[in-house]
């Protein structure tokens, strides 16, 4: 099965804000930082926008010769309650997307659409969707990268900044990376870069070609955490909490917006399916039934019943689910996403409560 992790990474998230907050500042050179001071300031450069980049400006560079390279460039101190208020409503939209949600920065996410996508064109519809709402909503843009595992996922958000749109496929991901520079490789960077370029490694393509036994002996753990990333195989998980899991879902979304019935129970249909080879797998049982519904315009709703014992039944989840959807049959509007949720789980008495813990972390 197809993984489908998203790497989310906000593009030069703190100019952009004061670029959405003052529309002139808009293809002019901005950077956020310490006071230029003319050239004598001291401190250092927190981000800039692309256009500053332009100049050789980069996160990190001290703020005085950033001045002396871009002297007409716009020098704002940051505004930090500003920039979490920001993060916090852009993490809110990403995190309706999937439950298997992880921030990992102010303005860098993961998700993980396992549960969610069957099919790559679903994945970049969902993308676009994605993208376009926090532009519409925040008013800043996002580059989303999409892959088998995390660390291909952040490669492939960098690719194509800014607002881009990366997706790497198990059976060709190698053919991407091979001509990156190994900087590309998260943990490596410029001062560990140099060790590998001694020793002739400069590309991802040269990591592929050398056998593991030679990484591990030339360069140690991390000759075996690039070797591993480059050929695929990090299998970190996206997960924001530990601890027992308290619903399993799951969702999908139309490659179209549908008025389409019968293609609407069957979608319910299918993924109330592969809730259940779960469910069972794992001796799990549930009291609540939540169908999900998303119509074009994002507008979305949730409607829940629940049953006064523990079941394990799915024809009663979807006898459920077809009394909930009736609310909205006569709605006139096409749908864009569905998803059926069961909660108030409850361990089978026979089983062993670590089977949930298990289950959990799947």
């Amino acid at each position: 099965m197809n993984r489908f992790i998203l790497h989310c990474d906000l593009d030069s998230f703190f100019a952009s804000v004061e670029i959405r907050d003052n529309p002139v500042y808009k293809g002019k050179p901005v950077i956020i930082g310490a006071d230029p001071k003319e050239g004598k300031g001291r401190g250092v450069v927190s981000t800039c926008s692309y256009e500053a980049r332009k100049f050789g400006l980069h996160s990190g560079m001290p703020i005085s010769q950033a001045f002396k390279r871009c002297p007409h460039g716009i020098y704002l101190r940051p505004n930090f309650e500003k920039y979490h208020r920001a993060s916090n409503e852009v993490m809110k939209i990403i995190k309706s997307y999937s439950p298997l949600f992880q921030q990992v920065s102010i303005d860098e996410a993961y998700l993980d659409m396992i549960d969610i996508c069957s099919k790559y064109g679903e994945v970049r519809n969902i993308i676009e969707t994605l993208k376009n709402e926090i532009y519409m909503k925040i008013g800043i843009t996002i580059s989303v990268g999409c892959a088998h595992t995390k660390s291909l996922a952040k490669i492939a958000s960098d690719y194509n900044k800014p607002n881009g749109i990366t997706i790497l496929k198990p059976e060709s991901f190698k053919e991407v990376l091979k001509n990156m520079d190994i900087t590309r490789i998260p943990g490596i960077g410029k001062k560990t870069k140099v060790n590998y370029y001694k020793k002739g490694i400069r590309k991802i393509g040269d990591i592929l070609n050398t056998p593991l036994n030679k990484m591990i002996r030339k360069f140690g753990k991390s000759g075996e955490w690039a070797w591993k990333i480059s050929n695929g195989l990090d299998s970190r998980e996206v997960k924001e909490f530990e601890g027992e899991r308290k619903s399993i879902s799951k969702e999908r979304t139309f490659l179209e917006d549908t008025d389409d019935f019968k293609g609407i129970i069957t979608k319910l249909e299918n993924i109330n399916n592969n809730i259940h080879e779960k469910i069972i797998k794992h001796n799990i049982f549930y009291r609540t039934v939540t169908l999900k519904i998303r119509f074009e315009g994002y507008e979305t709703y949730t409607r829940s019943r629940s049953v006064p014992y523990p079941i394990q039944d799915k024809k009663k989840v979807m006898k459920i689910i077809l009394q909930l959807y009736k609310e909205f049959s006569n709605s006139g509007k096409k749908i864009r996403l569905v998803g059926i949720k069961l909660s108030n789980l409850e361990i089978k008495i026979s089983s062993k409560q670590s089977d949930l813990m298990k289950y959990a972390s799947i």
